[in-house]
């Protein structure tokens, strides 16, 4: 199997620790000693291995991930020259990996997600890899833990032989009404973008669904480790389209029956908000939940309470509760934790202000 870890954005609603320059992957937010690359590049090392990961990441972020995974062979290295979100960013991985094995399997998991059980993840996948075998495009689902407004959904249709995975429809985030709905039928699952698949099936349906991103990706590929890589790339990468795989893909996939779901139940987190963060990492008796050194959170009369001290300076809260307060050399951030969905509204506030240092 190969693994691809997407590693792009700038997580605009963990401002203003994650930037644009120093997004949240790069950053140790589960506490467990690891940035969220880190995690998630040890996380698959039982599946693929050094020599079988790649990761893609835009020229900002290059040097920061080779110096934080230095196990990664310096050609699985995929360098984007822009964004453009992650049809071609998955695209390209899996264009370059069939170049070298034409029936592989691979899988793609975001470099920012947070996995508490290893164990029941990995099963999962190879559950997903089992399902890929058939010809399927395999999405691993995430079973909901709550009617959370923030997520697509994946409806489970028809189990496959064997039993544990399912023919997936796609559905758009729901209203609260519609969440709980969902939930309470037991049919739906969390859309967490973790795919796997063939890579000559993926590419067919890419070819189907997109055939000028396919022609564009392969033209890439075919000049990939020669002379001319550089100059192609820098061509031909602009002019592809800027589309999410779901989009692109898998939606279309779907509706002609060849996406399949893996029920997945492992800790999963899309560490998406401050709010988020708080609910994950480890609260003191009060409910505070401190992100940063030991004794940088001096607090009389506050309860359920995120801090986090990047500065170097002793946060001090007085008679408070609910709230986020987030430290960095050069921005102090305060909000209400049920309004942390709501921080990125000051990221473009800053940006249509052309504040662009601080972003």
């Amino acid at each position: 199997m190969y693994a691809v870890v997407p590693a792009g954005g700038s997580g605009t609603r963990l401002w203003p620790l994650s930037r644009a320059a120093d997004p949240k992957f790069l950053h140790d937010l589960a506490g467990d000693g690891r940035t969220l690359i880190q995690a998630t590049y040890a996380r698959l090392t039982p599946l693929a291995g050094p020599g079988r990961t790649f990761v893609v990441t835009g020229t900002a972020h290059a040097a920061a991930v080779a110096r934080q995974l230095p196990d990664l062979p310096a050609g699985h290295l995929l360098v984007e020259p822009a964004p453009r979100d992650s049809a071609p960013a998955i695209g390209l991985a899996a264009t370059l990996i069939a170049r070298r094995d034409p029936a592989a399997v691979m899988g793609s998991f975001a470099a920012d997600h947070v996995v508490r059980d290893e164990a029941a993840f990995l099963a999962s996948v190879q559950a997903a890899a089992d399902a890929a075998e058939q010809g399927y495009l395999v999405t691993v689902g995430i079973a909901p833990t709550r009617p959370e407004t923030g997520y697509g959904y994946l409806r489970r249709g028809d189990p496959l032989p064997g039993g544990t995975a399912y023919l997936a429809e796609f559905t758009e985030k729901p209203s609260r009404g519609l969440a709980e709905r969902y939930l309470a039928t037991g049919q739906y699952l969390w859309n967490a973008s973790m795919f796997v698949w063939r890579v000559d099936v993926f590419l067919d349906e890419l070819q189907r669904h997109q055939p000028a991103l396919h022609a564009g990706l392969a033209r890439i590929a075919h000049a990939w480790g020669s002379p001319e890589q550089d100059e192609i790339l820098g061509e031909a990468w602009p002019a592809l389209p800027k589309l999410s795989v779901d989009y692109a893909v898998m939606e279309g996939a779907a509706a002609r029956g060849r996406v399949a779901t893996v029920p997945g139940d492992f800790g999963w987190h899309d560490v998406g908000d401050w709010d988020t963060l708080g609910a994950i990492l480890p609260a003191a008796p009060d409910g505070n939940v401190l992100l940063g050194p030991a004794g940088s959170h001096l607090a009389i009369d506050t309860r359920d309470t995120l801090v986090a001290s990047g500065s170097g300076r002793v946060v001090a809260t007085l008679g408070i509760s609910g709230l986020v307060v987030i430290d960095t050399d050069d921005a102090v951030l305060v909000c209400r934790r049920d309004r942390a969905q709501d921080v990125r509204q000051l990221v473009e506030m800053l940006r249509a202000d052309g504040r662009a240092a601080l972003l």
